[in-house]
């Protein structure tokens, strides 16, 4: 888990491009050409780059164990992990403040 809390200002862009901090892309692999999903929050806009080690732990979540939990079953459990760890990352920021 990352757990660098760190301000930096960035500029958008007359294409509403903005530069990752360097600090950032190597603290999430980000390189060239990574992807990521960009999703509306109550807080503002979250970025998620998609890179390698996310695909990989993905896939690991889609390999079917006999006798396992449904897919289904395990995404919920998965999502509801996620959401908790984006709000305790989202609480220690805004505690910082």
């Amino acid at each position: 888990m990352k757990t660098t809390l760190r301000n930096d200002a960035v500029l958008f862009s007359v294409k509403g491009q903005v530069v990752i901090p360097r600090w950032l892309r190597k603290e999430y692999d980000i390189e060239e050409g990574t992807r990521a999903v960009v999703q509306a929050t109550a807080e503002g806009i979250l970025l998620k780059p998609v890179t390698r080690v996310r695909i990989q732990r993905l896939r690991g979540i889609l390999k079917r164990k006999p006798g396992g939990k449904p897919f289904v079953q395990e995404w919920a459990e998965h999502k509801v992990e996620e959401k908790a760890l984006e709000e305790a990352k989202y609480a220690r920021f805004a505690g910082s403040r």
